[in-house]
């Protein structure tokens, strides 16, 4: 909850389900906020976890259109 703020109870569970540790939370989430500063600081793209957890931390195309 630290990292992500006000969540619904399934995404916590998601991110649960992953196993991934709070430093990986913490990378997925800056990758979903700011890719290219991340890009930029020459990090390779997510792997593994932190792959999985961008995926459920991106949002959805079709809630981006709205």
């Amino acid at each position: 909850m630290a990292i992500l703020g006000p969540a619904d109870e399934t995404l916590v569970a998601e991110v649960i389900a992953t196993g991934a540790t709070q430093v990986e939370l913490a990378e997925a989430f800056a990758w979903v906020n700011n890719d290219e500063a991340m890009l930029g600081e020459g990090r390779r793209l997510p792997t593994g976890r932190v792959a999985a957890l961008v995926d459920l931390l991106s949002p959805d195309e079709e809630e981006q259109d709205k």
